[in-house]
């Protein structure tokens, strides 16, 4: 039992459940964060598109449109504070035939009539120019320059940290069974680790927000639908320059091919729905499916340069799974909880404009629940996190890593040779406390073990680090948590079997 008690729990630690706990984090709130996995960013925001989308896709009517648009403009200064890599390259949605084009054209002015967006259709002399290995066939193209790309798991973990770094109690492997309420009231939320207490629940659960909202009552369905990706070596993250997408289908926005922020070439995803929410399956059909599509925008994909296959599930909620809105909402009972659910593509993108609009739910109901709040802002609060050194930032200007390295000489062994990254950015992150001591949390940290050998030739290294850093056994270090151990036993003890086993067989000879 835990006696604890908040003014607000979030459940889900997400872009958008730590979107929510940094937004909120401003107020002199007392508010806890419930992740059930051994790390934020560990469900749909980890495997994404990681596009910031200019937010001509879906109509302003939609809080899918409204919130897309809302958030665009706010990323700049929302990165430059966390200290997360973006980039502005533009979008294209390429166009094939004379029909494509008039099509384009439609999707333009139908987008400026609901919002100031800045949209071109550009021909095919100028796509040229902006992509000259094209296929030949393409020859229009909606251009949009305010589209981009950005880290969707870095821009989580910093949420996070900055949420924690301004009070914000964050509770990983912290499973929500079962929200609380009396009298239509909330009251708190039971756990696998107890209960704690708060008059308002945010439900940002993700794939399994159906399962915190039936706790309260609410009756709707969460459906996963699947998107497979391959992501390429960073030798081909040049090969286009913008996030290139085919004209849209009514499933999806289609196969796009983009380079990413830590310098890859990524393609994918295909759409298409599952029955199981931990289904991560990469399929033999879905990546022939993918490759297809991004043969017909760009012929020259290189086939050898795939480093890196994996799935991503969106959480959308029927009866269309291909056509339904978010849904955020404040229930009129039990008072103090809040639904942020079916939060699929642009969810990315809309993830400030999702926490500003949360918060406006909660001033509205905040002298009405159980123990009402007031939203008085904390003279400490601090947007920033510092920017800790990486290697891989001074690539330009190597020498002056040397004053890094000559301050802590552990900033001069590189651990991962594909991403540059040394033993002291490693142990930088290690030291945090909000960064657990496995294989895959270092990964989407400082991309040890990301590179082209997938970990191959470090992760022994990383994984002797983190034992050396925390005092435990090899055999105790884990990819992402109980249950993953990578080390069975101690090479020792196999050598002493095998010498038994050898002096046996001579003894019976």
């Amino acid at each position: 039992m835990n006696d604890k008690k908040y003014d607000i729990l979030i459940v889900g630690g997400g872009v958008v459940g730590t979107a929510i706990a940094r937004e909120l984090s401003k107020y002199n709130l007392s508010i806890a964060l419930f992740e059930k996995e051994t790390d934020v960013a560990s469900g749909t925001s980890k495997a994404n598109s990681g596009i910031i989308h200019a937010g001509y896709n879906a109509s302003k009517d939609t809080l899918k449109g409204r919130l897309n648009i809302e958030s665009n403009p706010m990323f700049d200064q929302i990165v430059s504070d966390l200290k997360v890599p973006f980039k502005r390259i533009g979008s294209l949605v390429v166009g094939h035939s004379q029909e494509d084009k008039e099509k384009l054209i439609l999707e333009k002015e139908k987008s400026l009539a609901q919002a100031d967006i800045d949209l071109r259709v550009i021909e095919k002399q100028e796509l040229r120019e902006k992509e000259p290995d094209l296929a030949e066939d393409a020859i229009v193209a909606l251009y949009a320059p305010n589209a981009g790309i950005i880290s969707p798991y870095k821009l989580t973990i910093a949420q996070a940290e900055n949420a924690a770094n301004n009070g914000v109690e964050i509770h990983l492997q912290t499973e929500v069974k079962q929200v609380l309420h009396e009298n239509n009231y909330i009251t708190g939320i039971k756990t696998n680790k107890g209960e704690f207490y708060g008059s308002v629940v945010i439900n940002a659960a993700g794939l399994y927000a159906d399962k915190i909202a039936a706790t309260v009552g609410e009756n709707y369905e969460i459906v996963p639908r699947k998107g497979e990706y391959n992501l390429f070596d960073k030798k081909y993250g040049s090969l286009v320059n913008h996030v290139i997408f085919p004209m849209p289908s009514e499933k999806s926005k289609g196969i796009l091919i983009t380079p990413t922020v830590d310098g890859n070439l990524l393609l994918g995803p295909n759409s298409y729905v599952v029955d199981d929410k931990d289904d991560l399956e990469v399929t033999e059909q879905g990546l022939n499916e993918i490759w297809s599509g991004g043969k017909k925008l760009y012929p020259s994909l290189p086939g050898g340069g795939v480093i890196s296959s994996f799935a991503g599930l969106r959480a959308t909620i029927p009866a269309d799974p291909y056509n339904d809105d978010f849904k955020i909402e404040a229930l009129d009972k039990p008072v103090g909880f809040i639904d942020v659910a079916g939060i699929q593509s642009p969810g990315l993108s809309s993830a400030p404009g999702i926490a500003k609009m949360v918060e406006r739910l909660i001033k509205d109901i905040s002298t009405e629940i159980k123990a009402p709040i007031s939203l008085k802002e904390k003279p400490t609060y601090n947007p920033e996190l510092d920017k800790l050194p990486r290697l891989d930032d001074y690539k330009d200007h190597r020498e002056d890593w040397h004053q890094v390295y000559q301050e802590d000489n552990n900033y001069g062994e590189i651990v991962c040779r594909c991403e540059h990254v040394t033993k002291g950015e490693i142990i930088a992150e290690l030291k945090k406390s909000l960064a657990p001591p496995t294989l895959d949390a270092l990964k989407r940290r400082t991309r040890a073990s990301g590179g082209r050998c997938q970990g191959g030739f470090c992760g022994p290294r990383i994984a002797e680090i983190i034992a050396e850093e925390f005092n435990i056994s090899p055999l105790e270090v884990t990819k992402n948590g109980p249950g993953s151990e990578i080390l069975m036993e101690r090479v020792k003890d196999i050598k002493a079997d095998r010498d038994i086993t050898y002096r046996r067989q001579k003894d019976e000879n």
